[in-house]
């Protein structure tokens, strides 16, 4: 079978998580040829990962628009140029499909749902309008920002229905979301929607919705090709959480949401299948408009062999040491942590507690990092002093990597205990690693918490640091509990979060989806017997259930 990965700024360049994901489907998954499409990723020049045999880098594209395969990225020059300049009908049909996005952007929903599938119709009408233009014109040289447009977004904006938010937006606010309108919409001035590009594949696979997903639309749209999308965080939320926009004013992030709100209800509506990793973020789909018989829950893969040292001996660490690890970040909500201890210690004076960050680039990590430090300076006036060694000092602050740190297995054996305090999560792999290590946890109730746990640790409510002590004392004063959950939370995770079981379930998809998908020959495949008879048969060929213990099929 030959996939299409769409990955955004990920594989093969990117390191991360979704980078992680991405290699380890394509190596485990080598019956498959997969064809690697970078949506996104920087334009500066950095090292990729080393591909296997069953996958090659098709195309990439980076935030300038640059197109091309990894050898050839300097000598395409940018994506998908114009052929020539848009004549009148041209430009009349740019700004009707235009003005039909826009539409379906500003006017306001009501509490019917035929208004609001309209509005969805429109914007979907428009950017299928835009996206035929582009294939056919070579590209939207700029037409995305040309007075046309900003004039049909202002009288978007200022007709009768339009939002509130929307009407209010002057022309700097149009100017802006044509500027950011011209990035969401890049994918479609590229040159990869062609039949030896992603009309070749058999199914995409998209690793993120949203903008990574939308060349996975066109290629359904142009070619009938089945749409899978994997999002193990929704990107819409994602969007709303994202501090990159505190800046912006009203109108324009009303104008903003309204866009990736369209953008993300259009993929899910158009695709095959949706696959998210956990219930948090299928809920995000539903709420989106995404069908319920077409989400299939897939939790991601996380590599449990590394842990096997720790997971097989749950008596290390000391029985006395609370472990949090994760990166510095006022959502992981520390300054609760740190008062909870404080009253963790106030009742059991030998407990320690040890905050392991991981290194982060943000330059904010390390300022609220010295918040926390300063506050726990505070909290624990007396033993302020002391070094920062656990031993010494009942709260220490270490890196990961670092000489007391050096592995998360070291981490994770050093104490009874595993904390997570966070206010907003998704999926949080850190606490997969604990289970993996056979630790007992104790996790606010946020995200995926809940999902992940199953009744194998406890749960409190979010900022609250008296519920947060209580929990982490009842597990340190009872060896027998702790051990108990742990074992339980190590078989929970060997049964659910392993790469094994996350292959096996696109295994199975991969399959379900082709099987569905209608028989396309294509000039010069060559093989011999590469589609059977019976796909050229009508009808359906999906066996009949068979009644249990009689092997015959149902009536």
């Amino acid at each position: 079978m030959r996939i299409a990965l769409l990955t955004e700024g990920g594989y093969p360049y990117a390191v991360g998580e979704s980078g992680v994901w991405c290699e380890r489907l394509v190596r485990g998954l080598g019956q498959h040829r997969f064809d690697l499409y970078a949506v996104g990723r920087p334009s500066v020049t950095g090292a990729s990962l080393p591909l296997p045999p069953n996958a090659r880098l098709v195309r990439a594209a980076d935030s300038e628009g640059t197109s091309g395969n990894l050898l050839e990225r300097a000598a395409l020059g940018p994506a998908r140029a114009a052929r020539r300049a848009y004549g009148r009908r041209d430009r009349r049909r740019f700004t009707e499909a235009y003005e039909r996005l826009a539409t379906g952007l500003c006017a306001e929903e009501d509490t019917t749902g035929d208004t609001a599938d309209g509005l969805a119709g429109a914007f979907a009408e428009g950017l299928y309008g835009l996206a035929e233009l582009a294939c056919e014109r070579g590209g939207l040289p700029g037409a995305l920002r040309s007075d046309d447009a900003v004039r049909a977004l202002e009288a978007a904006c200022r007709a009768p229905g339009a939002r509130r938010g929307a009407a209010a937006a002057g022309l700097p606010d149009h100017l802006a979301f044509a500027e950011h309108l011209d990035g969401v919409l890049r994918p479609l001035s590229l040159d990869w929607y062609e039949e030896d590009a992603l009309g070749a594949a058999d199914l995409c696979h998209a690793a993120a919705g949203g903008t990574t997903a939308l060349p996975g639309l066109l290629a359904a749209r142009f070619f009938g090709t089945p749409l899978l999308v994997t999002e193990y965080g929704a990107q819409l939320r994602a969007h709303y959480l994202s501090g990159t926009g505190a800046d912006r004013s009203a109108p324009l992030r009303t104008l903003l949401a309204a866009l990736h709100g369209r953008l993300a209800a259009e993929v899910y509506r158009q695709a095959a299948l949706l696959t998210p990793g956990n219930a948090h973020t299928r809920r995000w789909q539903e709420r989106c408009g995404a069908d319920r018989d077409r989400i299939r829950t897939v939790h991601p893969g996380m590599a449990a062999d590394r842990f096997d040292g720790v997971g097989e001996d749950e008596e290390s660490g000391d029985p006395a040491t609370l472990v949090w690890v994760g990166r510095a970040e006022p959502a992981k909500d520390l300054v609760a942590l740190l008062h909870a201890f404080a009253e963790v210690r106030t009742r059991q004076p030998d407990a320690r507690l040890r905050i392991v960050t991981v290194p982060a680039r943000d330059p904010g990590a390390e300022l609220y990092l010295a918040q926390c430090r300063a506050l726990a300076a505070q909290l624990f006036p007396d033993e302020a002093a002391g070094a920062h060694a656990v031993g010494e000092n009942p709260v220490s602050f270490e890196e990961l990597g670092g000489p007391e740190a050096p592995t998360l297995e070291d981490t994770y054996a050093s104490g009874a205990v595993v904390v997570l305090s966070s206010v907003v999560e998704g999926f949080p792999a850190g606490l997969v690693e604990a289970m993996f290590c056979a630790r007992a946890t104790v996790s606010t109730d946020v995200g995926a918490v809940v999902e992940i746990i199953g009744g194998t640790g406890l749960v409190v409510p979010p900022r609250n640091p008296r519920a947060l002590a209580d929990a982490c004392l009842a597990l340190l004063r009872d060896p027998g509990r702790r051990y108990r959950l742990g074992a339980a939370a190590r078989a929970r995770a060997l049964e659910l979060f392993t790469v094994e079981q996350n292959l096996a379930a696109f295994r199975g998809i991969y399959l379900e989806l082709l099987s569905r998908a209608p028989v396309r020959h294509r000039p010069g495949d060559g093989a011999l017997f590469a589609h059977p008879a019976e796909a050229h048969v009508p009808g359906s060929w999906t066996p009949r259930a068979v009644t249990a213990g009689t092997g015959a099929p149902d009536a």
